[in-house]
């Protein structure tokens, strides 16, 4: 979250709360306040916000506890759900990859899957549908899997078929950790830009074995960072066109990582890092 937040310039720390359990059968009014209780109890050090299995009404739960939380209902004046701009923000970072793969930044009639069709996987598909890219989709929810497939007409995929499949682009939008040394190998495209966070199961070895594959990443931390963006944006009172506004740099950021790869003979994750910690050191001598 650190390096997330350095390398899309916001002042922000980088810093995440978890709360284990089902969230589909175990979240109530209660945990969440009591949740709310701890965050105030912070003293304004750690200010919290969806993610995984959270959305707005509990933050709007957790906001009766603290003010210290973002993303609380337009009606109590938060900025609402930020998975839009985390998929808009994803969608700019593949478009960047695409320009710089193949000179264009269309994706029309480029064979993309997305694993992972929740909040921000299905906003994603919207962007490339407007598109007009053939799509394919993956997810373990066979109700949401079925809902999407019919509403942007694309077509579904197996989780055993996914690395048969040949692909331009891989967009992994579901939990971590999916890319590691044995699927790695097996893939079947050119770009992976998805939206879960930290999708390598070892940054050294797979950073590393998908630049040997010839495979482009784009960092996972860098081009999700669109709900960040938005976290901020509500924080400085930016109104939501100002948000995706700043969401659309992760364009030129991406292009500007990619590059600096290639130059330094680095991979495109080390690369990212070592622009954030420039940010960083910079930051911390102001």
């Amino acid at each position: 979250m650190t390096y997330k937040a350095a390398i899309s310039g916001l002042e922000l720390g980088g810093g995440k709360a978890v709360i284990f359990g089902d969230s589909a059968t175990q979240k109530s009014e209660a945990l969440l306040r009591r949740f709310g209780q701890f965050v105030e109890s912070l003293g304004g050090k750690y200010i919290t916000a969806e993610d995984v299995g959270m959305g707005p009404k509990d933050m709007e739960y957790i906001k009766m506890e603290t003010n210290h939380v973002t993303g609380t209902v337009e009606e109590l004046g938060g900025s609402g759900d930020p998975s839009p701009v985390t998929a808009f923000g994803v969608y700019m970072g593949m478009k960047a990859a695409a320009m710089y793969r193949w000179g264009s930044d269309s994706l029309k009639g480029r064979r993309i899957l997305v694993q992972g069709i929740g909040h921000v996987g299905a906003h994603l598909v919207k962007h490339l549908s407007e598109e007009k890219a053939n799509i394919f989709i993956n997810d373990i929810n066979k109700e949401r899997l079925n809902f999407v497939s019919e509403k942007y007409d694309t077509k579904v995929v197996e989780a055993e078929a996914i690395f048969d499949l040949n692909m331009d682009i891989y967009s992994p939008c579901a939990l971590g950790a999916t890319l590691n040394t044995e699927n790695i190998n097996k893939l079947k495209c050119e770009i992976i830009a998805g939206a879960a966070n930290n999708q390598l199961a070892d940054e050294n070895i797979h950073a590393s074995q998908l630049k040997e594959r010839g495979i482009i990443y784009a960092p996972d931390f860098l081009i999700n960072a669109g709900g960040l963006i938005n976290v901020y944006s509500e924080i400085k009172g930016f109104s939501r066109e100002k948000s995706l506004e700043e969401t659309k740099n992760i364009y030129n950021t991406t292009l500007e990582i990619l590059n600096k790869a290639e130059q330094d003979d680095t991979t495109t994750n080390e690369a990212a890092i070592s622009i954030a910690e420039q940010r960083l050191e910079a930051y911390s001598k102001r």
